[in-house]
């Protein structure tokens, strides 16, 4: 859900979407991002340079998540603003 939500941002290479992300691995981050690439849901493109860049964005069925994931981050809010 997190890296959706980073991606429905715009797109990221892959060293902006790990320091975004606190408490994920290098190895589980690169391992959510190929689940999510083999659903669909995430786009990977290699440019051809040396070192190689890999940019990550959302594909339109990755987009169409947007109203689900709104969702649930205006409900978490409500939720820590009641608990307080």
């Amino acid at each position: 859900m997190v890296i959706v939500w980073s991606l429905l941002q715009g797109t990221k290479r892959f060293s902006d979407l790990c320091r975004s992300m606190s408490g994920i691995t290098q190895k589980m981050l690169t391992q959510q991002l190929r689940e999510l690439e083999q659903d669909g849901i995430v786009f990977r493109k290699v440019y051809p340079q040396v070192p190689p860049k890999v940019e990550y964005s959302i594909t339109p069925l990755g987009r169409s998540l947007k109203p689900v994931v709104n969702a649930i981050h205006h409900w978490g809010l409500k939720r820590t603003e009641n608990s307080f």
